[in-house]
C-alpha cells in the first residue's frame, strides 16, 4: 500500500530496471519510469580512464541518468537515477554479454573479495538535490569448475542482467562464502536512505 501526501511531488525513476522498480514498488513508493538515453558504456570508460574512484563513478553515472530525464520532466518532479559498479581489486566488471562471459566473470571472482558500489542521485529540474553512495563487500567461495558450469546453466539468462553474473536472492547465494553490507545496496539501490529523502521531500509520510 502506498502511503503518500496529497500534494506530493511526482517521482520518476530514470531507469528501465525491473529490479529497482520492484524495490520501490514493494516499499510503497509512487513513481513512474523513464529511460535515460545516455551512453553509459562510454561514460564508464571515460571515468575509468581518468582513474575516478569507484564510489565517485557510481554517483557520476547515476547523476548522468537522472540529469537526462530531469531535463524533460515537469516541475516539481523528483527524478531518481541509480547505478551500481562491481570493483574487483581495482578493476570494474560489466554485465556479461553471454553465458561464456558470465562463466569467466565468476571464475575471476572465485576465492576473492569484491565490492558492489551503489549510487543514487536525485534531481529537480537542473539541480542535483540529493545523492548517496553505499558499498557492500562479498566473498565468492572457492567453488569447483563443475559447480560453476552447473550454476551458469541453471541460473539461465537472467544473470546476464547482473554485473558479476549472480543474483544473491536466488541461486547466486550458493556462490557466496561471506557477505557484508546492506541488502538493498547489493540489489542495486540504497533504499533506506532514499526513503528518508523522499520523506523529507514530502513524497512519503514521516
Amino acid at each position: 500500500m502506498e502511503i503518500t501526501l496529497a500534494a506530493a511531488p511526482p517521482v520518476i525513476l530514470a531507469s528501465k530496471s525491473a529490479a529497482r522498480a520492484q524495490l520501490l514498488r514493494a516499499a510503497g513508493v509512487p513513481f513512474t519510469q523513464a529511460e535515460a538515453l545516455v551512453d553509459e558504456a562510454a561514460a564508464r570508460e571515460a571515468l575509468q580512464a581518468e582513474a575516478v574512484p569507484v564510489e565517485e563513478a557510481a554517483i557520476a553515472l547515476a547523476g548522468l541518468k537522472a540529469a537526462f530525464v530531469a531535463r524533460q520532466a515537469p516541475e516539481p518532479a523528483i527524478v531518481v537515477g541509480a547505478d551500481q559498479l562491481l570493483e574487483l581489486e581495482g578493476a570494474w566488471l560489466e554485465k556479461p554479454k553471454d553465458a561464456a562471459a558470465a562463466r569467466a566473470q565468476l571464475a575471476a571472482l572465485r576465492g576473492r573479495r569484491h565490492r558492489l558500489v551503489s549510487g543514487v542521485v536525485a534531481f529537480r529540474g537542473n539541480s542535483r538535490i540529493w545523492q548517496h553512495v553505499d558499498v557492500a563487500r562479498l566473498w565468492v567461495r572457492n567453488c569447483s569448475d563443475a559447480f560453476l558450469d552447473r550454476y551458469v546453466a541453471a541460473a539461465g539468462p537472467d544473470i546476464l542482467a547482473c554485473v558479476g553474473a549472480y543474483q544473491l536472492e536466488g541461486l547466486g547465494a550458493q556462490l557466496m562464502a561471506r557477505v557484508e553490507g546492506d541488502w538493498f545496496t547489493i540489489l542495486g539501490l540504497p533504499l533506506l536512505p532514499l526513503l528518508q529523502f523522499l520523506r523529507d521531500q514530502g513524497v512519503l509520510l514521516r
